[in-house]
């Protein structure tokens, strides 16, 4: 069973009052995504990037490409001293094992192990593209698909689709956050991609943990997604060229079925919408461990049963 990865060391959040999270949203709306990405640089301490290499991360992630570029480009027309700023980068990248002169935010890939063979040829094509590092995070104790299945079976999302993407998602995500020290997390969610998400606002507070979620493409359709990545000629997933729009794990992703609805290949017949990722974590940790005791109490039940009928054998 996977260990809770929150610690009572975890870095602190910034905190807003709903009051101020209201005004800075009614901001935000005004701005165009490359805007307010370069905001949240500037003033959200702790900021990271989560993608599974969605059509939206992939803008978001060039967004900060080219802002990084112009940063330093405009850094070196105007050169300053040395000072102890840049020294406290340095050692910030060496803290968190992510090359921040190269990126300045940390890009974040949960590999599940179930991911499509193309999400994986894409996120090795990401790096060289951009010739950026990228920090990859698993399931505990798990390098391959077969050590998954060793250790909790075959099927888990059949079987238990809870404890699957607390395991496989949600467990690794807030290891990332933790060796991270990440205050704030950049998404690829849009309200247009309907469902939970219809309402997002740009700026969130995750309810429990505290964490910030930035939403920079909250207000974008997916055909103003998709003019971008062929107007910059972004790499993107050459599912999307097979009618795929949402590309999460094979076992749960299908072709879109409803063109008004690009989550619609998603987790077919069943009542979900979102992976855990963007669900009340303490929530569903709680379940998570609550499904683990009623596992264990049921194998404990069957061992002793066997343990009598060896006694009455014998």
């Amino acid at each position: 069973m996977p260990e809770s990865t929150v610690h009572n060391n975890a870095p602190s959040h910034p905190t807003f009052t709903p009051a101020h999270l209201k005004f800075i949203n009614a901001k935000l709306e005004k701005l165009s995504p490359e805007k307010i990405i370069e905001w949240a640089m500037i003033s959200l301490p702790g900021l990271i990037q989560t993608t599974a290499f969605g059509p939206t991360g992939l803008v978001i992630l060039d967004m900060i490409n080219r802002i990084h570029i112009d940063q330093q480009a405009t850094s070196n027309h105007h050169p300053t001293p040395s000072s102890s700023s840049a020294s406290e980068d340095e050692n910030d990248s060496k803290k968190s094992a992510y090359n921040t002169q190269r990126h300045p935010v940390p890009l974040i890939f949960i590999d599940t192990l179930y991911h499509f063979q193309e999400t994986l040829d894409l996120a090795q094509q990401v790096q060289d593209h951009y010739n950026i590092p990228l920090k990859v995070y698993k399931p505990l104790r798990c390098e391959t698909t077969q050590d998954f299945e060793r250790e909790y079976g075959e099927r888990l999302w059949e079987t238990d689709d809870l404890s699957y993407d607390y395991i496989v998602k949600v467990e690794p995500g807030r290891r990332a956050y933790q060796e991270l020290n990440a205050q704030a997390v950049i998404s690829g969610r849009r309200r247009s991609q309907k469902g939970d998400r219809a309402h997002l606002d740009i700026l969130e507070v995750e309810q429990g943990t505290g964490l910030l979620k930035l939403n920079p493409l909250a207000t974008w359709s997916f055909q103003q997604v998709w003019t971008y990545l062929r107007a910059y000629q972004v790499p993107f997933n050459a599912l999307l060229d097979q009618g795929y729009r949402s590309i999460g794990d094979w076992h749960s992703t299908k072709p879109a079925t409803n063109p008004d609805d690009e989550r619609s290949g998603r987790w077919e017949g069943k009542q979900k919408s979102e992976c855990g990722l963007h669900v009340d974590y303490f929530k569903m940790r709680a379940e998570f461990q609550a499904t683990q005791k009623k596992k264990q109490a049921l194998l404990a039940q069957q061992q002793a049963a066997l343990e009598a009928q060896a006694v009455q054998v014998a």
